[in-house]
């Protein structure tokens, strides 16, 4: 009998990350974080070092980024910019505790030649921004509600030259749509239908007929914040009932401990950037 597994074929990732030396909960820009929990910083290093070992165990290549002191969220290196056919469209931070951020990632893409696009409308970079690359041709999807701001889907469909559909994000536990939503292959994506509108619920379901749907206990375990190559889905350990749901249509789940990144509200896919020649 031939598995469903034989459907699924992985495709080499290049990403980008940033190491968590400097991680703290200093302040609260989302539900999940509090100022009076501890991070045990050590750990956080070593999650994070697994995850990155996990990456380039399953053939993936991973670009680093400098951490800066003072940046306490420059860990997740997803926000910092949006990547896709070679062209950078730069991030415009909601918080002024992240502004800095935006101006190391555009160095780092500078740097490495790649063609930058600034920004003049607030965005946070892949946080809000997905890109399902067979999908009707190529298709971006995009949030707003919270941090992104809508004209950002417009600048970002001229700047890069995909069309931009715009979801509304309505839970402020799913502020960023990659705590909502994750493409899971270069067609199809898992996402929580709780966390939108319901005219964007319809979009989504008219889009994707065939998506995974994740319920209450898998996004309040970030595991739609996860990181596929269309094979193997890194995700939140905690995130088993997810694991499941993947498994069951032929992906193959590889969990990851991250718990002390998530005190700052964020898990494997806020932590990695993908770099799209």
């Amino acid at each position: 009998m031939v598995t469903v597994n034989h459907q699924r074929v992985p495709r080499k990732r290049t990403y980008l990350m940033c190491s968590p030396e400097h991680f703290a909960v200093e302040y609260a820009i989302n539900p999940w974080m509090d100022v009076t929990a501890p991070v045990d910083t050590e750990l956080t290093v070593k999650q994070w070092d697994r995850l990155r070992e996990t990456l380039v165990q399953l053939g993936h290549e991973v670009h680093l980024l400098t951490p800066e002191r003072g940046l306490p969220d420059m860990v997740y290196a997803a926000n910092g910019a949006f990547v896709v056919d070679g062209a950078v469209y730069g991030a415009q931070f909601k918080h002024e505790q992240r502004a800095a951020e935006a101006a190391a990632h555009r160095a780092f893409y500078e740097s490495q030649g790649w063609r930058f696009i600034a920004p003049s409308e607030t965005n946070e970079g892949e946080g809000d921004f997905a890109y399902v690359p067979e999908a009707h041709g190529g298709l971006i999807l995009a949030g707003h509600g919270f941090r992104t701001e809508l004209p950002a889907h417009a600048e970002a469909q001229e700047a890069l030259g995909r069309p931009v559909v715009s979801l509304r994000l309505v839970d402020p536990r799913f502020y960023h749509l990659d705590v909502a939503l994750a493409a899971i292959d270069d067609a199809n994506i898992v996402y929580f239908p709780g966390a939108f509108s319901a005219a964007s619920q319809k979009v989504l379901a008219q889009l994707f007929p065939d998506a995974v749907i994740a319920d209450d206990a898998d996004v309040m375990a970030f595991g739609l914040n996860l990181v596929s190559d269309g094979l193997n889905v890194v995700l939140n350990r905690e995130a088993a009932g997810l694991a499941e749901k993947l498994e069951a249509v032929g992906y193959h789940p590889v969990p990851v401990e991250l718990s002390e990144l998530k005190k700052g509200g964020g898990s494997v896919k806020c932590c990695i950037a993908e770099l799209r020649h």
